[in-house]
């Protein structure tokens, strides 16, 4: 009878223990999406630090899920003439994603070489939300086909 008690308490104190550190562990966030298309203009600038490099200014407008504009800088290097060149950007978006209105900063990258589709894709720097998107973090995929850019956003807010 003691051996069937002591195994009763010890499964119990399992049970309680399972359940205490699964209370522990944070839950991973529930994730968004928002799709939808935009308008870019990029002009060049002098800001590149070496003759091998390129800087642009980014100017975009977006539409869909996300209704805004932004304001931003982008490094390339390579040579798009032949199809072969890479960026970085940073941008700062102001506008409503989702009916969340404020402001947040996207962090992307992209590559094109000859015979294949350009792979652009983004990161919303943590940190980086204001007013409602404060909390903001996820990523941000850029599609050109076309010439008509789309975009899919997959974010949470803490």
């Amino acid at each position: 009878m003691a051996h069937s008690q002591s195994r009763i308490i010890t499964i119990a104190l399992t049970l309680c223990l399972a359940t205490f550190l699964q209370a522990q562990t944070p839950k991973a966030p529930t994730m968004t999406h928002a799709t939808g298309t935009f308008e870019v203009k990029v002009l060049p600038t002098k800001n590149a630090p070496d003759p091998s490099l390129a800087s642009y200014s980014i100017n975009k407008t977006f539409h869909g899920d996300l209704e805004a504009t932004s304001v931003g800088e982008m490094f390339s290097a390579g040579d798009p003439s032949t199809g072969n060149a890479g960026y970085v950007g940073i941008e700062r978006i102001t506008g409503t994603l989702n009916g969340h209105t404020g402001t947040f900063a996207l962090m992307q990258t992209g590559i094109m070489m000859t015979g294949t589709a350009p792979q652009m894709t983004g990161t919303i720097v943590p940190g980086s939300g204001t007013g409602d998107l404060a909390g903001i973090h996820g990523t941000f995929t850029i599609v050109v086909v076309a010439g008509k850019h789309t975009y899919t956003i997959d974010y949470a807010i803490n």
